[in-house]
């Protein structure tokens, strides 16, 4: 088909963030009541993003722009291309750039839809001195194949129905991370080794470490030389990129190994239940459980990331809901050995101290939690299969070659 070929600002408004004023952490609205998205918040998110993790406030709000619901989010630093439509009004930093889609032009699904095509491209032309980047003046350069705007809307509506469908699962496993997160503070909240000490703990609990209680810890490996970034078809090696939390994973920045090299590893194979824990790099003490063959049946991780397992297996749920708490969270990055190179060690992470229950208690908190992170898990792979029939529809569609 012979579609119109149009500039980003022949069909809408085209710009820039801004960010000189410092956001603050939205956990508590520190800096205001305006969202300020960020590009780890927008490479995180779906189709559409309702989450932050940082604010601003009226003096923030002066020097910069509240961006209008419905705004296409573009990254054009650190990870170029990722794209993602607000859910609400926010403002972003000068690291992303904003599509606002005249209505009577284009659909702004469609061109979402377009960078989803088109990001390995964007990414093949962005250069940099310290790293790649994508410019307002490049994206300027781009010619958009542009059906009239009933195709555009049939086009989008078709793909989105997926979209939908991602989001909603992705809500449910939320909601189901909550409720078990709930039990957990419900049945073993008031126990954390912090600074203080227990004078008494229940009949059966004691204070044990990682090195008294763990059955598997061990990181991965990657081949001489990195990641051969030509292969196509292999075993995914998992990266601290992917440490996100439960049943979720970002397909889009896999990194794949042989399946010879993979054969020939002997540690850092992923295996059922596995805790994945960040062990170096910005979010040291990340924490992440895979299982029921999420994300993949055979994959592994890298040297970046460590797997734990427990000696007593029915533990397993209780140590991720433990390690997954704040306080463990900073406790791991308060264990960095080595200020200049960020990351903690084996031997560092044996040292950490927690609360062990009876078998018990961490057996009726199983009961509790077991069929709603099982489910958990379902989602998540439906929502694998939803993304790749979607993917399959994608190129077809954006490029006329089925009828709509």
């Amino acid at each position: 088909m012979n579609w119109d070929l149009k500039s980003f600002d022949e069909i809408g408004f085209i710009g820039r963030g801004k960010s000189r004023h410092r956001p603050r952490n939205a956990e508590h609205l520190y800096g205001g009541e305006y969202p300020f998205v960020q590009t780890g918040d927008i490479k995180a998110a779906g189709f559409r993003i309702n989450n932050y993790t940082q604010t601003y406030n009226e003096a923030g709000l002066a020097q910069s722009k509240l961006w209008k619901e419905g705004t296409l989010c573009i990254t054009i630093a650190a990870n170029i291309a990722d794209t993602t439509i607000l859910g609400m009004d926010a403002c972003f930093p000068d690291s992303v750039i904003g599509f606002v889609a005249e209505e009577h032009k284009c659909d702004v699904r469609f061109v979402k839809y377009f960078f989803d095509i088109f990001q390995a491209r964007m990414k093949s032309i962005s250069t940099g001195a310290a790293q790649d980047n994508l410019s307002l003046q490049k994206l300027l350069t781009f010619k958009i194949p542009t059906p009239l705007l009933p195709t555009q809307r049939k086009i989008a509506s078709i793909l989105s129905a997926y979209d939908d469908l991602i989001e909603n699962n992705l809500k449910r496993i939320k909601l189901l991370g909550e409720k078990a997160a709930i039990a957990y503070k419900s049945e073993f909240g008031d126990y954390q080794v912090s600074n203080k000490e227990f004078s008494s703990l229940p009949k059966g609990w004691c204070v044990k470490s990682i090195g008294d209680i763990y059955g598997k810890l061990e990181s991965g490996s990657r081949p001489k030389g990195g990641i051969d970034k030509e292969l196509k078809e292999g075993i995914a090696s998992v990266g601290a990129e992917n440490v996100i939390g439960l049943g979720k994973y970002n397909y889009q920045s896999e990194k794949l190994i042989t399946e010879a090299f993979f054969e020939n590893m002997n540690r850092g194979k992923i295996e059922d239940r596995d805790i994945l824990i960040y062990k170096d790099g910005a979010y040291i003490g990340k924490t992440t459980l895979f299982q029921d063959e999420f994300p993949h049946e055979k994959c592994c991780v890298n040297e970046h990331v460590f797997l734990l397992t427990t000696a007593d297996f029915r533990y397993q749920y209780f140590l991720f809901f433990t390690l997954n708490q704040g306080l463990y969270f900073e406790k791991m990055q308060q264990l960095n050995a080595n200020a200049a190179q960020p990351g903690i060690n084996q031997e560092s992470l044996k040292s950490l101290k927690l609360i062990w229950p009876s078998v018990d208690t961490v057996e009726e908190f199983n009961k509790e939690v077991e069929t709603s992170i099982k489910l958990i898990f379902v989602l998540a792979k439906q929502n694998t299969k939803l993304r790749e029939a979607r993917d399959i529809l994608l190129p077809r569609l954006m490029k006329g070659q089925i009828e709509v």
